[in-house]
This record gives C-alpha cells, structure tokens and sequence, in this order.
C-alpha cells in the first residue's frame, strides 16, 4: 500500500525530460528565434539603412533577398549536414557562425559588403531552424508536445511577425548597428550552450565518403535561381530582362538535376522519402499555405507603411506588433485545445479566421491607418497559432526518427 502511495504521483519514466535536454532545447529554440527574427528585423529599417551605405532604392532591397536566397539553400542541407557531424556540431557551428555574421554586419562599410555578410549570416544561420523541429519530436514524449508544439509554433510564426518591431525599435533608438549587433550577446550564449548541452545524437562521418556533390550543385542553382526570379522579376519584367531569362534557365536545370539525385542517390541532400508519408505529405502542404500568407503579409506591411503612410521605423514597429500579442496569448489556448480538439477541426477553424483576417485587407487604401490594421491583424495572428500547433504534430508527429532529420 505504501509502495502505491509513494509510486503514484511519479510520472511514467518515459514521460519524465532530462532537465539537461530541456535547457539544451531552449537554448535551440533561441537560436532558432534569432535566425528567423533576422529575415524581418531589417525592413521596417531599411531607408535607414539605405542612408547609411548609400545605397540605391534596388540595390538595398538585397539586404533581405541575400539573406533568403542563402537560408532556403541551407535549410535542406541541414539535415543531411546533422546526419554527419552530429547535431551538437552542427547547432555549435551554425550559432557561432551567426554571431559572427551579425558583428560583420554591423561593420558593413557599403551595400556590397552588408549583401556578401547578410548571405553569409543567412546561410550559416539556416543550420539552426530545422535543427529544432527534429529534435523536439525526438527528445520528447508524445505526451509533452501539447507544450512543445505550441512553443515551436509561437517562435516560428511570432519571430518573422515582431522583427520589423524589434528592428524600429533599435534603429530609433540607437542605430541601423544594432539591428545586428543585438545578436551578439545571445548568439555567444546558444553557442555555449549548444556546445556543451546538446548530446541528443551522434555524427556518421562515413556519409562525407558518400556525400552528393551533384545534389548539391542541383538545388543551390535551383533554389537560388528561383529566389532570384521571384524576387526580382515583378521589377524586371520578367522574363524580358536578360538575367531572370539566364536564371530561370539554371532554375528548370537545377530542379532537373535535383530532383534525378534526390531520388537516385545514395544518400541524398534531401531525403524525400518523408512525403511518402501522407501525414507529412499534407502537413508540409498546409505549413507551405501558412507561411505564404505570414511572410507576404509580413513583407507588404512595411512596405505599405513607410511607402504610402510615411511611418518611421518605430511607428512601423509599433503598427505590427499587435500580431504578435495576438500569437502570444493564444499560445496556450492553442496547446490546451491541441490535446482536446480534432486537429482537423483546428486547422480549420485557424485556416479560417486566417483568410477572414486577410480577407478584410482586400479594402486596403492610402487612408488605412493603425485602427484599421488591428483587427485584421489580431484575427491573422490567433489564427495562425490555432494552425501551426497541429500542423507541426501532423506533419512531425508520425515521422519515424531516422526521418526527421
């Protein structure tokens, strides 16, 4: 009888978390924060920016654009680079490398060395984001994703959201500098951590002998490319200009190339035997649907704002935060009804209140202003974490270890 009274409130061995993984995955978690946080940080700052190196109103536009081309290129090479070396080396690096970048930022002189730092920063920085996903659906029970979906989620969807608020802030009150120099100090401390915390797996380096150089090759021009053309063609009438005509070239020759190793190689960059799996399969689909309307709606705000309206950077950051509380509170609600609710019902009454909320911008005029944003903005952000907690155990949830990274 004693031995049941003193065994009861114990929880199961396999739902009890290591505290030394836990602080290892927070220390991931912030790492994952910074490198997302760094896409948007820059645009509500960007005419200060411009002043400072002298750019021209194209050219400062790259500030971003590098940064993304050189992250979706790292993103998928992450996996099979935590495969090899080991998360912990791979996490230490990538952390490292970062702050780094960020310090090289600062000290950008003109706008074609803060363009090389940002690809540099943006690349080194991709290490860190998937990272966090595998790990969290690795080192913690099914029992526990009911709060670690919901912290993944916030940070992913909350970090792109507060950026431009984050980055007015800083550039206000101090100067463009410290949009990057702000990552010195955490950066230093995730390294750290990450180094002497993160033991969750251990590298394989007979994958470097194996290690697809033509898969590669394949999706850098593929993915860079269509970054390129993406971003550059509305301005450059498309396939007129002679470069987008060039790179969308090398994008069909890259995806071509790309996709034949990614399905005939031994060891692909990108294993995609994980959309054999239905529940990734849609998952990936919805996360894909999402994020089209996070980060456009993110981009087009500030744009909106500083172009028509003439807000400052502070006022810009100030305007877009209400997203971002929004996505804070509902945090828990989310993780609460995760574990209560039919993640379909979820996902639907998410995708939803999200498209209302997008809807309700289809008015916009040069007379918005900050009242007429609210509440389009705070259905957007309840929304969008009513989505992500579930998608993340659909498409994550089912996957067998070996496949998560």
């Amino acid at each position: 009888m004693a031995a049941n009274t003193t065994m009861g409130p114990m929880a199961p061995a396999e739902d009890r978390i290591d505290p030394k993984k836990a602080i290892a995955f927070l220390a991931m978690v912030f790492g994952m924060f910074m490198a997302i946080l760094d896409i948007q940080i820059v645009s509500a700052s960007l005419s200060e920016i411009q002043a400072g190196l002298s750019a021209s109103s194209d050219e400062i536009s790259w500030v971003q654009t590098s940064y993304l081309i050189a992250e979706v290129i790292m993103i998928p090479l992450s996996g099979f680079l935590g495969r090899l070396v080991s998360t912990r080396v791979l996490f230490t690096v990538s952390a490292a490398g970062f702050t780094l970048a960020s310090m090289l930022c600062a000290t950008a002189t003109n706008i074609d060395q803060m363009i090389v730092y940002r690809a540099i920063q943006g690349f080194i920085g991709g290490g860190m984001i998937p990272s966090v996903f595998a790990a969290a659906f690795t080192i913690f029970p099914p029992s526990k994703r009911s709060i670690v979906s919901p912290m993944i989620g916030l940070v992913a969807t909350l970090a792109p959201t507060i950026g431009p608020t984050v980055g007015g802030y800083l550039s206000h009150a101090f100067s463009w500098h410290w949009l990057f120099l702000v990552n010195v100090g955490p950066g230093i401390l995730v390294t750290i951590a990450a180094w002497n915390l993160i033991d969750f797996d251990e590298g394989d380096s007979s994958l470097l002998s194996k290690f697809d150089w033509w898969g590669l090759a394949g999706m850098a021009a593929f993915l860079g490319s269509m970054e390129y053309v993406l971003e550059e063609g509305p301005r450059n009438d498309w396939l007129q200009d002679e470069a987008i005509f060039i790179l969308s070239g090398v994008m069909v020759i890259g995806g071509i190339l790309f996709f034949f190793r990614a399905f005939t190689a031994e060891e692909p960059i990108v294993d995609l035997r994980a959309f054999k799996n239905v529940n990734f399969a849609f998952g990936s689909l919805f996360s894909f649907v999402m994020g089209v309307g996070l980060y456009g709606l993110t981009y087009l705000y500030p744009l909106f704002l500083s172009s028509i309206r003439g807000y400052d950077a502070l006022m810009i950051g100030e305007a877009l935060f209400v997203s971002g509380l929004a996505m804070f509170f509902t945090a828990p609600l989310a993780g609460f009804l995760s574990t209560r609710m039919d993640p379909r019902l979820m996902m639907m009454i998410g995708f939803l209140g999200f498209a209302a909320g997008t809807w309700m911008v289809t008015g916009l005029t040069a007379d918005w202003d900050f009242y007429e944003l609210l509440l389009p903005q705070i259905l957007r952000g309840c929304s969008l974490m009513l989505c992500m907690v579930p998608i993340n155990n659909l498409a994550l949830g089912t996957l067998p270890p070996a496949l998560l990274k």
